[in-house]
């Protein structure tokens, strides 16, 4: 088993950091890589280049090629990210639509539909939310989020889902509250993966 670990947080001191660090040493000794998409720089815009390697389902761009091959490494994908507008943050939703692409996430085709192609991996997240879990349920954030990204993309593209593990109130003033809310979390995530393991 190999873990890839990404994360989306422009700040290097944030919680999603903090996360990240208590999930890599949870993980130890097995095999975890980390891609921190604001410290590699990764560019999230979808060009002409992306454009034409989604229809022609090939000839990506060399920075995708290198996700690619991240990704094909890995048994298991861990997406770490802070709730940004009841989603992902933007840096990240430009990862997935340039890497999961047509051609190497799943093949479409007018003629024979879909074809999904992402079955080796399994995918779990580990979304950071400001409010309380509350909120989220009264206004259905959760699960639009889960639509989203669960069915949306990790269903699409034929990944297995893994654990989504929430940790709200990360803006709260209880650090209490937050440290058990990431061992929580981090506890989740790290069991599910230590159980495909033994499994």
């Amino acid at each position: 088993m190999h873990t890839l670990l990404v994360a989306a947080n422009p700040d290097p001191g944030s919680l999603t950091h903090h996360v990240l660090g208590r999930l890599e040493a949870a993980l130890q000794p097995g095999s975890v890589e980390i891609a921190d998409l604001s410290e590699e720089r990764f560019d999230p815009r979808f060009t002409p280049a992306d454009r034409r390697a989604y229809h022609e389902g090939g000839n990506y761009p060399a920075d995708v090629m290198a996700e690619h091959r991240r990704l094909e490494r890995a048994t298991d994908l861990v997406l770490v990210f802070p709730v940004y507008w009841w989603s992902m943050p933007a840096l990240l939703k430009g990862w997935i639509d340039r890497v999961f692409v047509n051609g190497w996430a799943f093949e479409h085709s007018p003629a024979s539909g879909l074809r999904p192609k992402l079955q080796h991996l399994t995918t779990h997240l580990l979304p950071i939310a400001g409010d309380d879990s509350g909120a989220y349920e009264r206004h259905g954030y959760e699960s639009a989020l889960r639509t989203q990204i669960e069915h949306g993309i990790v269903d699409y593209c034929g990944s297995r889902r893994g654990r989504t593990a929430f940790i709200y109130e990360s803006e709260q003033l209880s650090p209490e509250a937050t440290v058990r809310g990431v061992d929580r979390a981090v506890r989740s995530i790290s069991e599910a993966l230590q159980a495909r393991l033994a499994g």
